[in-house]
This record gives structure tokens, sequence and C-alpha cells, in this order.
């Protein structure tokens, strides 16, 4: 019943800047953390960002400088501002979440995925 749905995907330049949005919804009790992955075709999926309830984040190395996760509790949405960005970045981007929607347990959920291409 809980779903995450990211946006903001799309094609850009290098140098260039895109902000990455997951909107989660449902019978949502808490979000615990809040994260963005990315996978590129024939590469393992790895972890970008990952933000905790109380703002705490942390990055990957390849991003640090240039990436910001943060999230608004108040509407259930975590973001990614990606600035700088390199024809590396290219990848499908994946929102995941830890969530206890109504009496359950906490559960991981992921998003469909947004596609971000950054040209040369």
């Amino acid at each position: 019943q809980v779903q995450l749905v990211e946006s903001g995907g799309g094609l850009v330049q290098s140098g260039g800047s895109l902000r990455l949005s997951c909107a989660a919804s449902g019978r949502i009790t808490a979000i615990n953390d809040m994260a963005w992955y990315r996978q590129a075709p024939g590469k393992q999926r790895g972890l970008v960002a990952r933000i905790m309830h109380d703002g705490s984040s942390t990055l990957a190395d390849s991003v640090k400088g240039r990436f910001t996760i943060s999230r608004d509790n108040s509407e259930n949405t975590a973001y990614l501002q990606m600035n700088s960005l390199k024809p590396e970045d290219t990848a499908v981007y994946y929102c995941n979440a830890n969530i206890r929607e109504g009496l359950s347990a906490w559960e991981n959920h992921w998003g469909q995925g947004t596609q971000v291409t950054v040209s040369p």
C-alpha cells in the first residue's frame, strides 16, 4: 500500500544540475531513513546518499561536494540536489526508505526509478 514515487530526472549537460524528488504515500505511521541509490546498465546498484529522520546524512565519496540530500518530514518527501553533474553520474536513480505503515512492523520500500542522463 505504501508507495515511493521519484521525479525530476532528465537529460542534462556536464556541469549542469538536477533536483530529484521522492514522495512517500500510504498509511504511513513513521519513516526512518530515506536514501537514493543508482544503477547504470551492467553495473551493481550502489548507495548515493542516505538521510535519517533527524536530518543527519551520509554521501558516497563519488558525489561529496556535488550532491546534497534533504527531506521534508511534513510532506514525507526526500530530495537529491545534484550539481556539477558528470557523465559517470548517468544512471537510473532509485528512492529507498524504511517505513512503518499502520500497525505493521518496519518495511523496506523501493521506488520505480527515474533516469538521469548526463551528456559530455
